[in-house]
């Protein structure tokens, strides 16, 4: 039996980043990863030279990328332009996002372009809170006049928080994650992986003690008190303090009557969202101004990965491959087949001739998203104490309290350290 004072089970962003917050801190800290590979779905897949992300992933201006700066990570990459078309009845119309495009689309009407454009400016001074109580569908209908912009309006929304729930999803964190893409966001040279294994080679230095491809059967308990983990293989480790990056059903499983506690209800609230992704590497883009495409009357979204940008191209393959991705958010009904099949219509219909120029591609029929998020259902925000069970903490994108995606993944993480710290100071006194 092994002794440490934190625990941390699970080795995505949040496992990892909550090592390093804890070792930081002078505490011996383990982490336990199931699988062989660090990083969970911020994994990155190379193919053929071709750096696959598990989807189109952008990173945002907020909680995670403040917290890699504060970690001194390099976040190296490319800021695309807000350049973009609207795919309404399988025709592609441009978006209007500067003064070109605002004058030519046919898009909007003049009234929509107008309310569009005062839209966008009460939206860069908004205090996004004040709109956390009321859902995405129910703020548009209220807030937005006209229908056309309605729509466009639904697909930012959609699109910034990957999740296809306007009738749940509380409209206020929609809005602030929107804010920030509208300054935009960054996609990664080489994908993702490079934050992961970036993350894994500061938590080594701390001095955190990582261990992959062992599963957990247990978090053991007595007398309201974590005392240990115990491994499928038979390992135990003591820990004083455990920290569950699981998704909230997971971490349910793991913790004996965990329905006497607050994990019980973290986990019949959770709704989890879903996406089909279609990612492709191209030799060229048959049409190379169609880069970025929202959906309106289809929930769906296209992205460049690779686009051009300033001062230069994310790097996403080793010889010049073009690295485009393609995302249809899915509800409660998912049938594989007829989404990648809808994916490759859209793709006919925004680069015709594509499947001449296909060097590899990889489809994920059913991705998660995100394991919860801010909705109307919520009776409480998860974590990060479980306050029944002393030494107990969550944390994950699921753990949300208020941020969205790997903001809430990081921001979680934070937060279970913070507490964790504090609470260990008060036993302390």
């Amino acid at each position: 039996m092994t002794n440490y004072e934190v625990a941390i089970v699970g080795g995505g962003i949040s496992g990892l980043t909550s090592s390093i917050y804890a070792a930081r801190a002078g505490k011996r800290t383990i982490v336990l990863e199931q699988q062989k590979q660090l990083g969970g779905r911020a994994i990155t897949n190379k193919k053929l030279g071709v750096y696959f992300n598990l989807g189109a992933h952008a990173l945002y201006k907020g909680e995670a990328y403040e917290a890699f700066r504060e970690l001194g990570l390099r976040l190296e990459g490319s800021t695309p332009s807000i350049d973009a078309y609207v795919m309404w009845k399988e025709q592609l119309l441009a978006l209007p996002t500067n003064t070109s495009s605002f004058f030519q689309t046919p898009l909007l009407s003049w009234g929509g372009k107008l309310e569009l454009a005062k839209s966008f400016m009460k939206l860069g001074k908004m205090d996004t809170s004040v709109w956390n109580h009321i859902s995405i569908r129910d703020w548009i209908e209220t807030q937005l006049h006209d229908p056309m912009l309605r729509n466009v309006f639904y697909a930012l929304l959609r699109t910034s928080t990957y999740v296809f729930a306007p009738e749940l999803h509380s409209a206020g964190p929609a809005l602030k994650q929107l804010q920030r893409a509208l300054k935009g966001v960054l996609y990664l040279d080489k994908g993702w992986g490079t934050i992961v294994e970036q993350l894994r080679e500061l938590a080594v230095k701390q001095g955190v003690e990582i261990v992959t491809g062992c599963k957990v059967a247990e978090v053991e308990h007595q007398d309201q008190k974590v005392h240990s983990i115990l491994c499928e293989s038979g390992a135990r480790i003591e820990a004083a303090n455990v920290i569950l990056t699981t998704p909230p059903s997971i971490s349910h499983k793991l913790v004996p009557h965990a329905d006497q506690t607050a994990l019980d209800t973290w986990n019949k609230q959770a709704i989890p969202a879903t996406v089909a992704c279609l990612d492709i590497g191209l030799r060229q883009l048959p049409i190379k101004e169609h880069q970025f495409i929202y959906g309106l009357d289809q929930p769906i979204f296209f992205t460049h990965q690779s686009r051009e940008g300033k001062p230069r191209p994310a790097i996403l393959s080793d010889d010049g491959t073009k690295v485009i991705s393609l995302i249809k958010y899915q509800g409660p009904q998912i049938d594989a087949a007829k989404d990648e099949n809808e994916l490759e219509h859209v793709l006919d219909v925004v680069q015709p001739g594509w499947r001449n120029e296909v060097v590899t591609r990889q489809f994920l029929p059913r991705m998660t998203v995100v394991h919860d998020f801010p909705h109307m259902k919520r009776m409480e925000n998860p974590g990060p104490a479980v306050p029944e069970i002393e030494g107990l903490y969550v944390a994950g994108d699921w753990a949300s309290h208020g941020e969205l995606l790997v903001n809430a993944s990081v921001a979680s993480a934070k937060r279970a350290v913070s507490q964790l710290l504090n609470a260990r100071e008060e036993i302390k006194v």
